[in-house]
């Protein structure tokens, strides 16, 4: 089922034809009614049945135009139905006038937000670990959303909740791998792939997801702890990687320059030994006491 327009006429323009019927069923009830002296003359019941006849015409049809008037409100929609029939989706804002056997449901096109609830599902690796997304949302197809759901809403936050499951099992939480897409490396290929996971599960709804983005990550309380440890490990490992290659090429750089301008002439025994020493310098955690060497070149 697909949605279609449906205009409507303007609520002040069914008011003043509403006005106008009220007025015309006082008319006639003042000019059609004979005076009281005459109810014994020859015709004054029919007379009298005419008139309140007319009257009641005029003021039903003035109570139907009364009741087939309603409000839009910005970003709102109302769909119609006539006796369990779906006739159209009106979205003209404003004081608006439709048939009134017309129910009208009012269903919002504003973007809403919900943040799914926190659940516990073991990533690629088989880590166990808490996960919830936010998920941004509007309607687009309002009849859709009516009658091909039941209630779009909840539809919704059902789906988002399964596609976060699913995409939870086939991301690990934390990559080894650059070519391998994570959960917590790869937060804006991980936000592409949810809202498109979640937009094809709720097309059905009528619905358009906005955005979606993973709103809490974290191991789960089990394994958090030697998770931690890990990655504190391998946070060492890649900085002692990073200071031990800083240090290779500084100590390159110096013999080189000492080599260059012929500051001074060292044997591979002493080069050796300048090698250990500055990537001792370099490399330690802690500062090191400078030797002076009060000798020859080679007299220590």
């Amino acid at each position: 089922m697909q949605e279609r327009q449906v205009r409507t006429l303007p609520g002040s323009l069914a008011l003043l034809l509403s006005l106008a019927a009220v007025a015309g069923g006082a008319y006639v009830l003042a000019t059609m009614l004979p005076p009281t002296s005459q109810q014994h003359a020859p015709g004054f019941d029919r007379q009298v049945a005419l008139a309140v006849g007319l009257a009641s015409l005029l003021g039903l049809g003035a109570l139907l135009l009364l009741i087939g008037m309603f409000t839009i409100a910005p970003n709102e929609a109302r769909v119609l139905q006539l006796f369990g029939r779906y006739v159209g989706t009106t979205k003209d804002e404003g004081w608006r006038w439709v048939n009134p056997f017309y129910t009208k449901r009012a269903i919002s096109l504003r973007m809403r937000s919900f943040e799914t609830t926190k659940i516990k599902v073991n990533d690629v690796e088989g880590n166990p670990i808490e996960i919830a997304a936010i998920v941004v949302w509007k309607v687009v197809d309002t009849a859709q959303a009516c009658f091909s759901v039941d209630d779009y809403t909840s539809f919704v936050h059902v789906q988002a909740e399964a596609a976060v499951r699913n995409l939870a099992t086939h991301h690990p939480y934390d990559g080894h791998d650059e070519n391998q897409i994570s959960l917590r490396g790869h937060t804006d290929a991980v936000a592409e792939q949810l809202k498109k996971e979640i937009q094809t599960r709720c097309k059905a709804a009528g619905v358009d997801i906005v955005e979606a983005r993973i709103g809490h990550l974290a191991y789960a309380p089990e394994i958090a702890q030697a998770m931690l440890q890990r990655q504190q490990a391998g946070a060492i490992i890649a900085a002692r990687t990073r200071i031990v290659e800083g240090a290779v090429g500084m100590v390159e750089m110096a013999l080189q320059h000492l080599s260059r301008n012929k500051i001074v002439d060292l044997d591979e025994e002493r080069k050796a030994a300048m090698v250990s020493n500055l990537l001792v310098v370099l490399c330690g955690e802690r500062s090191t006491q400078p030797v002076v060497n009060a000798g020859t070149l080679h007299q220590g």
